[in-house]
């Protein structure tokens, strides 16, 4: 079972998360809360994904982002958003968010992303403008990094655009028929060139690159 918190201040949204999620089957929602529950229950139950609100009025969801860094188990974790332009998801992004979600994703939808960020995948909502995109590159060092998709090999492009499909690891090795161990060198690889931290920075640069318009490197 994939073991779920859901953090909004929306009484609504937490309920409508926990019946979509608890009809999957195959995950469960350990508690629903509020942003200044979350770090604490979060903690208790460790789950495997969190679910967080981006804007909440009593303690935001930046901060408790931030707070979950210092967890002994650190979960995978999504941002949730009304806004597919807010202001905050740069942030987010940068400071290790696993990808960020709309509050209308579709219910069909949600469980499937909820098990590729438990895999270690990526998740970005479908509504993701160019102008998320692009403002996350012009505000720190992914500007820099979008020329450095060039230097990747082909075998790294390939891992490259698969991250981007939000696979994770396992997922990828299948895919191309390499060892588990394999793909994380190429991923070690590939952050390293394109001068970010985690997948979902490195999954942007391939956008912003244009990696997935043409094509090029897909298995």
């Amino acid at each position: 079972m994939i073991r779920v918190v859901v953090v909004d201040d929306e009484e609504l949204v937490r309920s409508g998360f926990r019946l979509i999620l608890q009809a999957a089957g195959d995950i469960e929602v350990v508690a629903t809360v509020t942003g200044a529950e979350a770090v604490k229950e979060i903690s208790l139950h460790g789950p495997d994904v969190v679910l967080l609100d981006i804007r909440m009025p009593d303690v935001d969801g930046l901060t408790v982002l931030r707070q979950l860094r210092g967890l002994r188990k650190t979960p995978a974790v999504a941002m949730l958003t009304t806004f597919d332009s807010d202001e905050y998801i740069a942030t987010a992004l940068r400071s290790g968010a696993a990808g960020f979600l709309l509050k209308d994703t579709a219910p069909d939808l949600l469980a499937h992303f909820v098990r590729t960020l438990a895999a270690g995948g990526v998740v970005l909502s479908p509504k993701v403008t160019r102008t998320v995109v692009d403002g996350y590159l012009e505000s720190g060092a992914g500007s820099a990094a979008a020329a450095q998709v060039g230097q990747l090999s082909e075998r790294e492009r390939a891992v490259l655009v698969l991250i981007t499909d939000g696979l994770s690891n396992a997922d990828i090795a299948t895919r191309i028929h390499l060892s588990v161990g394999t793909v994380k060198d190429h991923v070690s690889a590939i952050l390293t060139k394109l001068q970010v931290t985690t997948r979902v920075q490195a999954a942007l640069v391939a956008q912003q690159a244009g990696l997935l318009s043409n094509g090029e490197g897909r298995p």
